[in-house]
């Protein structure tokens, strides 16, 4: 701290004074307390400071043979590893360093002091950056590393490639860096996670622990906080009201985000209140289908019902999906059957048949472009062993190839202006919640978010899509031929 305040006229705010010093705890021995130090907190808190003054300290105090900064994007590693420049310039630290003392050119930016002080003692301490990418870091053996943006690591390729040149130092130290990220955080999510896990409830600061080799320093709102809650804000933002984050500022964002919902909002809660969310880019906004909430059925429907097949990527879950359009002119949809498994493809090929026998929609869809490519042949006209036709007469088979993003375009926009009845079923607000929105240049489609499949969330859009797109029925009836009753 001293360091900070007297040699760079830098010194640390109060919430980074206090990380700084509980993240360099001894052992009683003498030792490192972590090897890992893992802070998280909103953006424009000046996070990325803490590292900033702390390269000039390892290199000119500590002194140590080799510091590593990655971040996502290399120009961000660039602009950290400016601004430690900046301070030893500013500092007059610079003058023990000879003449040439940083490279930046050809690819190489790197920072450099002599093999040895004007005392002969040993020194050749270097700064390098890197990309967070599979070869960030690799050759290098690595005493001070620093992870910038850890929640843009949705695996581990880049962790193994910059953690494991630590793996020969003993007093090595990995500085991690981020604001929440969302369920395809990979790396930041399970070092998170390991440690809260373990914390007993209410607990803010844990004591010494000999087995515990991370450090965790996080200020975040709680994951149900109300943006508009000024407290919850500050909770994530330690520097609010200093240094430009005025709480009014960051209210008027947080209505604005609140109105508009949707990427908006979750945004909103990742970078400004720290808040880890399922996906950062949701297709449907959670709060719209939730207000589609109309618990009912389709029995007074069944004259114009459209079906819906589809098939997760990873061949492991199908649904089939019915809706019809309401007398009101709003769309009610629901999950017909679902499979899942490793024989769900088999499973639904059995008893297929069976289900648009019982439903005896108009119109049975399917989306030949994806995954359910796989059931190409079994939607094509044809008698089975016991002479039984498929389709059955009166269902139309349609293949709905380049509709693709107008289905899923139409559904998010009938979900917002409150054109969809939807029941409550678990399965699809589980999918509705976990699906993204996949650019394909000036349109979009749904994709998973994380863990989620969303092969119900598909299907669904695609019965409606095939509903809306029905012919009226005669009188509001359905004609039943003589034919089709000695087919049930």
């Amino acid at each position: 701290m001293d360091f900070a305040r007297d040699v760079l006229a830098h010194p640390y705010d109060p919430w980074q004074r206090w990380t700084v010093i509980h993240a360099g705890e001894l052992l009683p021995d003498g030792r490192e307390r972590f090897k890992y130090r893992l802070i998280i907190v909103a953006r424009q808190n000046g996070k990325s400071e803490i590292v900033v003054v702390l390269v000039p300290y390892w290199m000119f105090v500590e002194r140590v043979p080799q510091i590593l900064a990655t971040s996502t994007k290399l120009p961000m590693a660039k602009k950290l590893w400016k601004k430690s420049l900046k301070l030893i310039e500013q500092s007059g630290l610079d003058q023990m360093l000879g003449r040439r003392w940083y490279r930046e050119a050809n690819g190489e930016i790197e920072m450099f002091a002599p093999a040895r002080t004007a005392a002969g003692e040993p020194w050749g301490s270097s700064y390098a950056i890197d990309a967070s990418n599979e070869e960030g870091g690799r050759s290098l053996s690595v005493n001070r590393l620093a992870l910038d943006e850890l929640r843009q690591h949705t695996d581990y390729s880049a962790w193994g490639a910059s953690v494991r040149t630590m793996g020969s130092i003993d007093d090595a130290q990995a500085w991690l860096l981020s604001n929440a990220g969302s369920d395809r955080s990979a790396v930041l999510n399970d070092l998170r996670d390991a440690l809260v896990d373990e914390l007993p409830d209410g607990t803010e600061y844990v004591p010494h622990d000999p087995d515990t080799d991370t450090f965790l320093a996080e200020y975040s709102a709680a994951p149900d906080a109300d943006p508009l809650d000024v407290f919850a804000l500050g909770q994530a933002n330690p520097n609010m009201n200093r240094r430009g984050q005025k709480a009014r500022d960051l209210l008027a964002d947080a209505r604005r985000a609140v109105k508009t919902g949707g990427k908006a909002l979750t945004e909103f809660q990742t970078e400004v209140m720290c808040i880890r969310v399922k996906i950062l880019n949701p297709a449907i906004n959670a709060g719209l289908w939730s207000a589609c909430l109309d618990v009912g059925t389709l029995d007074d429907a069944r004259s114009r019902i459209a079906l819906c097949l589809d098939l997760a990527p990873d061949g492991l879950h199908a649904t089939l999906a019915a809706a019809a359009v309401l007398l009101d002119d709003r769309v009610r949809v629901e999950v017909v059957a679902a499979w899942d498994g490793p024989t769900c493809v088999d499973d639904l090929r059995r008893e297929l048949p069976n289900v648009i026998a019982r439903v005896r929609p108009q119109v049975l869809g399917w989306l030949p472009n994806g995954p359910s490519a796989a059931f190409t042949a079994d939607m094509a006209e044809r008698n089975d062993a016991g002479g039984r036709r498929w389709p059955p007469r009166g269902v139309k088979v349609e293949a709905i190839k380049a509709e693709v993003p107008a289905v899923c375009m139409g559904f998010e926009e009938q979900i917002r202006s409150q054109r969809i009845a939807q029941s409550d079923d678990p399965l699809l607000n589980g999918q509705v919640a976990g699906a993204e929105r996949l650019k394909r240049g000036g349109v979009w489609v749904f994709a998973r978010g994380g863990e989620s499949h969303v092969d119900a969330l598909y299907a669904t859009a695609g019965a409606a899509h095939l509903a809306r797109t029905l012919p009226p029925p005669v009188g509001g009836l359905r004609i039943v031929t003589a034919s089709d009753e000695d087919e049930d």
